[in-house]
């Protein structure tokens, strides 16, 4: 899961973004309205997490823009603005959801789940391949309703190779579903996760293969 965080704080940043990552979530982080949109345009984002309070203007005007593209992304507005009246403001301009300042990660975790609950792509909450169900949401994953324990990052690659099963996956898309924007990957990362992940599914027994499809990506297919 990758999502946009719009925050000027950026302590408060730092640590949603620190947060999040321990529920498996990918958080590209950018202070200025201005870089949003151009993140948007260059990237897909399973939701957005916006300030309303930003350096370049009101957060707020950030919505109808990007609706106006065509994005239905689901949006969760966070701020200190938090009066009946304002946060009718935000749903009305189209926000899906409207979290007050100061919060608890886990109410943030439980309406992120809620509104990507309305997703086309996570509407079907378990998705399966060979011996293994894949919770999306939660980041979990069984081997014949026995728990796996995976490494973050392998467990992302992990989803982002199951969602697209028996085709080929590129490169650049699991390293957009493992690293943030600001990460420097090294050239060898992705090829080191998909190692260590491909022998721990042996292991396990889980019914599928990861085939390299060299100078392209991977590919995995069910046994």
């Amino acid at each position: 899961m990758r999502i946009l965080l719009i925050e000027d704080e950026r302590e408060l940043a730092a640590a949603l973004s620190v947060a999040l990552g321990k529920h498996g979530i990918v958080t590209d982080h950018t202070v200025h309205l201005v870089d949003a949109v151009e993140l948007t345009r260059q990237n897909l984002y399973d939701a957005i997490l916006l300030d309303r309070r930003l350096p370049d203007g009101e957060g707020l005007s950030f919505i109808p823009e990007l609706r106006r593209t065509g994005k239905d992304t689901p949006i969760i507005v966070m701020t200190a603005l938090n009066e009946p009246k304002e946060r009718i403001e935000g749903l009305d301009l189209g926000a899906d959801d409207y979290l007050g300042k100061p919060f608890l990660v886990e109410e943030l975790m439980a309406r992120l789940r809620a509104v990507l609950r309305r997703s086309p792509e996570l509407a079907e909450l378990k998705i399966m391949a060979g011996r293994m169900v894949i919770d999306p949401l939660h980041l979990s994953v069984t081997v014949d309703a026995m728990p796996l324990d995976l490494p973050r990052r392998e467990l992302l690659v992990l989803a982002a190779l199951v969602r697209r099963k028996e085709k080929t996956v590129l490169r650049s898309t699991l390293e957009a579903a493992v690293y943030n924007y600001e990460e420097e990957i090294q050239s060898n990362a992705l090829d080191a996760h998909i190692s260590r992940l491909r022998k721990r599914l042996i292991d396990a027994g889980a019914g599928v293969a990861i085939h390299n499809i060299r100078g392209v990506g991977y590919l995995m297919k069910e046994e």
